[in-house]
């Protein structure tokens, strides 16, 4: 089976099939490649990422919640489809099709802000002992 996707990403289940339904997305136009402040912000994105991974996950957060400007509702992304879609973005300015996360419990994902305030809050108090 071949599998383009990034690491972090469920493999793609129409991979060498004929018939495969997503095989007209093929003939959109390719991402643009981001622009050095776009890219800097994505490594960084992904450097926060890691940090807040390992300060939540062990607590019982599975990953983030962002309101979607399309279609105005929340979207679960567990820490790996997250991370995979913003590599993905570092790769050729585009976020794969990716199937939303099925009966997500809201309370397993926070926001990024939440995560900025966690963050912060754990390095001051690391910087008061």
């Amino acid at each position: 089976m071949r599998n383009h996707l990034p690491p972090g990403l469920p493999p793609d289940p129409f991979a060498d099939d004929p018939s495969d339904p997503t095989a007209a997305l093929d003939s959109l136009d390719p991402g643009q490649p981001l622009d050095p402040a776009e890219r800097l912000a994505v490594e960084e994105d992904l450097a926060d990422l890691s940090v807040y991974e390992a300060l939540l996950a062990h607590r019982g957060v599975r990953g983030l919640v962002i309101c979607c400007d399309d279609c105005q509702e929340d979207h679960y992304h567990d820490w790996d489809m997250l991370r995979a879609n913003l590599l993905q973005l570092l790769v050729d300015g585009t976020v794969r099709p990716h199937e939303p996360a099925y009966d997500p419990a809201p309370d397993a994902y926070v926001t990024w802000d939440y995560c900025r305030g966690y963050a912060d809050a754990a390095m001051n108090l690391a910087n008061e002992e």
